[in-house]
């Protein structure tokens, strides 16, 4: 398989969208692209799971951080160097409970700001802000068992999100990066990553 360009880089991050038949697992499909990437047959790229599940490379490409999400008829596919990273795909759909699950699992003062919004608009933040928070979780490693509410975001002054606060255990707010956009017509996408020489006990592999 020859390499696949990316089809975004932000920063040191690059990211692959592919076409991915709803229902499979999306490491295969991974393995192919790092492999060309790395020019080595799938089989061979060096990833463990720790025991939560999180994928790892191993040596020689123990330096990079990746991690994958599928959605719908999509699957995204990030690697960067230096770092830990989490990404998030989900495709927009309608949420009857919407705000019932923002009231029940999101930060006080994001529950508090979607309130104030129109149906539309809270459904658009809805779906920022979720992918916001599991794509940070990823790259902790724990995932959003670790708890929605331990983290919140905030829109700047251009309506960009940004880590407004988080819990002592994800580290210090203003050390992870977050980037979000529309990865393909109805599907929200985000990555978030952390670098390596600030990594936390708790997103070491086990």
């Amino acid at each position: 398989m020859s390499p696949v360009p990316p089809d975004w880089q932000f920063g040191p991050v690059c990211l692959w969208l592919l076409p991915h038949r709803p229902g499979t697992r999306g490491e295969p499909q991974s393995r192919e692209v790092l492999g060309a990437h790395f020019s080595m047959p799938p089989h061979d790229v060096p990833m463990t799971r720790d025991v939560r599940g999180r994928p790892w490379l191993l040596p020689p490409l123990a330096d990079f951080g990746t991690g994958w999400s599928h959605s719908g008829e999509h699957l995204l596919l990030g690697l960067g160097q230096d770092m830990q990273l989490g990404v998030d795909l989900e495709r927009l759909r309608p949420r009857p409970r919407m705000r019932e699950v923002v009231e029940r699992y999101f930060h006080p003062e994001e529950v508090r700001w979607l309130a104030s919004l129109s149906d539309a608009d809270c459904m658009d933040r809805f779906f920022r802000l979720w992918c916001a928070k599991e794509a940070l979780l990823k790259a902790h490693g724990h995932g959003i068992s670790f708890g929605l509410h331990r983290l919140r975001f905030a829109e700047d002054a251009g309506g960009a999100l940004h880590l407004a606060w988080c819990d002592a255990a994800l580290g210090e707010a203003t050390r992870w990066t977050l980037h979000e956009w529309l990865a393909a017509p109805g599907y929200r996408a985000a990555l978030a990553w952390y670098p390596a020489e600030d990594a936390l006990p708790a997103i070491m592999p086990a």
